[in-house]
């Protein structure tokens, strides 16, 4: 990270400077891509400084100033990523909002960061600030990326980013030292971004994160995986995600490797395969709709193509994993792997835009087992990682060679991994918040008196020092038999298959364990055609008894694992319904990245958590839900309620 003619290594302790040193070292490598019009456009390092450097002197001509805050709302955009840096080269605090969140949600978040100037991606995002202008009174100016639609809006606050971006060129001109003396006098020790808490149990809260913070973890993280600047990543998660900020920003800002950005939410896909990432990141659900998408197309394929396909999978089952860790591996069964690549994983891959990953992660949720085996089973190196917002979403890593299914690995460079009495995950190290903003008092909660950070997740360390998360700490319960129940690992069992897309359990302080399921509409869907099967829509397809039957079946697979864990065994499901909707982030039951909001579910849906724990077979509900456009309506179902086969514990398991 140092040249001779540059700065040390130890100057580069801000993301300006070591935007500038990039653009000094490697000014014709390639930063960042965009896909527009189905074409790809590439920028430099020294690109994307010079525009970097017309959006921070177009912002202080606007009156932005060293400790402002600065909104930014959009789909992963060039700019968007460079009006965050831009930011930071002025000393202010970039604040990523969740683009698909609604106008209500963004103004929690601009009243409590107290938003002067926001950069927003388009009309719709310029809609949204319109809608709540009045309830965010110290917010001046409103600078949207794309100018389309745009035309006939008159309202002052209204800026382009291409006018902000000449008036910002003229400044600079004017007034040529100023932004390298702004950049001069930033500290490792200035919060470099506040991103907000996902809000599972209330209302989010503002992280605020140094320079120094998110630079210690993307170089732990650059170092562990031997990452150079020759690395291609997709960046498509939402920018107000700490993962985001870690692989798409952070890490490139260190190693010096290339984003990419996507066309639009649509063409992520067809957009994996034309980059063909050699790094790449995704929270368990996108893998779990990846292998949901391969499972349907192979139901829908021919009677040889599902032979030659499950018969090598099962292959890969057995020996993938240990090929990929560079295990001992029998010479026949080595043959019938490779045959399995050129006939099946080799194209699968190809077909998931995965050919060229040389290290892939997952994070944000527990993945299931399963799920992690089948990706490392065809030859993805998928490992997990353990963090949170508050710890730059670096605790623990998995090295290459001990990959184990069921931990998240061993504490990342430059950090301590403790264990409470109480079971909970203690964390410290560099990498940690400085602070909740405005909030002292939850600063306070959430760092014990020996700067450990309370993760609020239950684990424990195998033999060889690897973490195994149970679940969220206080999920965590036990049956009235005084049976474990650990929700989260029940259901990750439940979304492996592919036609449950959401599950949650509920058990603790009853006698058994129950669930909801929400079905995968598609692959349920195109199952229930093959089924010769009609249906008005999801709430219709979801109570339908071959449907009950399908899930019923996908529910007893996990009994019969449980039953074979001495922790679980007395988890096994013993009732479930299909709910009449699919959870929902606008109607508050998820959060934006997609994590349930447990309390807010059993809450809402109390008179169904009656109903299954008592002899009913059905439960009368209906529903308020928000539509995209804003209008709200109801949603009415009569559910059915139907028992799961369950097994006896095995010798050894404690009896359910």
């Amino acid at each position: 990270m140092s040249d001779s003619n540059g700065p040390s290594a130890t100057a580069l302790d801000t993301f300006p400077r070591l935007l500038m040193h990039h653009a000094r070292v490697r000014p014709q490598r390639p930063a960042m891509r965009e896909k527009a019009f189905g074409i790809w456009q590439t920028y430099t390092w020294s690109q994307v400084a010079e525009n970097v450097r017309a959006i921070a002197c177009g912002l202080a001509e606007l009156g932005f100033r060293r400790g402002d805050r600065l909104a930014i709302i959009g789909d992963n955009r060039p700019r968007l990523y460079w009006s965050v840096a831009a930011c930071q080269c002025l000393g202010g605090i970039p604040v990523m909002l969740y683009q698909d969140a609604v106008a209500e949600e963004m103004a929690y978040v601009l009243q409590d960061a107290e938003i002067k100037f926001a950069v927003v991606e388009d009309q719709e995002q310029v809609d949204k600030m319109l809608e709540i202008a009045d309830q965010v009174p110290l917010l001046e100016h409103v600078v949207y990326d794309e100018a389309r639609g745009m035309r006939h809006y008159t309202q002052t606050m209204l800026m382009g980013l291409d006018e902000l971006q000449e008036m910002g060129r003229i400044h600079d001109r004017n007034q040529s030292d100023f932004l390298n003396g702004e950049i001069g006098k930033g500290s490792s020790e200035d919060i470099s971004v506040m991103l907000y808490t996902s809000g599972t149990t209330g209302k989010p809260k503002g992280v605020c994160q140094t320079h120094g913070a998110f630079i210690a973890a993307a170089k732990g993280g650059v170092e562990f995986d031997r990452l150079s600047e020759r690395e291609d990543i997709l960046s498509y998660l939402p920018m107000a995600w700490v993962g985001d900020h870690l692989f798409s920003f952070a890490q490139a800002m260190v190693a010096g490797f290339t984003i990419n950005c996507p066309e639009s939410g649509e063409t992520v896909m067809t957009d994996l395969r034309e980059i063909g990432p050699t790094y790449y990141f995704a929270p368990p659900r996108v893998f779990e709709n990846l292998l949901t998408q391969v499972m349907i197309r192979m139901e829908d394929a021919g009677w040889f193509k599902r032979s030659v396909f499950h018969k090598y999978l099962e292959v890969a089952r057995k020996v993938g994993a240990d090929i990929l860790d560079g295990k001992p591996v029998a010479a026949g069964d080595r043959f019938q792997y490779w045959l399995g690549n050129l006939l099946v994983f080799g194209p699968l891959k190809n077909v998931l835009g995965m050919s060229r990953i040389r290290v892939a992660y997952t994070a944000g949720a527990a993945i299931g087992p399963d799920l992690f085996r089948f990706y490392r089973s065809i030859g993805v190196n998928l490992k997990q990682l353990y963090g949170q917002t508050e710890t730059c979403a670096y605790v623990c890593l998995q090295p290459d060679g001990q990959i184990k299914l069921d931990s998240v690995g061993v504490p990342a460079p430059q950090v301590e991994v403790k264990l409470a009495d109480s079971g909970e995950i203690l964390v410290k190290g560099p990498m940690l918040l400085k602070a909740y903003y405005k909030r002292p008092d939850a600063t306070a909660e959430s760092l014990n008196e020996d700067g450990y950070f309370l993760t609020g997740d239950a684990g424990y360390f195998d033999e060889d020092g690897h973490l195994k998360i149970i679940d969220r700490a206080k999920d965590v319960g036990k049956l009235n038999d005084g049976s474990m129940f650990a929700p989260n690992y029940i259901e990750n069992k439940l979304k492996f298959f592919q036609h449950v897309k959401e599950a949650v359990c509920f058990g603790s302080g009853h006698d058994y364990v129950t669930a909801f399921i929400n079905i995968e509409l598609e692959a349920v869907g195109n199952w229930a055609e093959r089924q010769g099967m009609s249906y008005a829509g999801y709430t219709d397809l979801a109570q339908q008894s071959k449907v009950y039957d399908l899930i019923r079946e996908c529910i007893e697979k996990v009994n019969a694992e449980l039953v074979s864990d001495p922790m679980m065994s007395g988890s096994q499901v013993r009732r479930f319904l299909i709910l009449h909707k699919e959870l929902d982030a606008d109607d508050g039951e998820l959060t934006r990245t997609r994590k349930v909001r447990r309390k807010f579910v059993a809450e809402r849906y109390e008179v169904l958590i009656d109903a299954l724990y008592s002899d009913r077979k059905n439960q009368y509900i209906e529903t308020e839900v928000k539509y995209e456009d804003g209008r709200q309506g109801k949603i009415a179902a009569d559910l059915r309620i139907e028992d799961c086969k369950t097994f006896p514990p095995q010798a050894g398991a404690k009896a359910a």
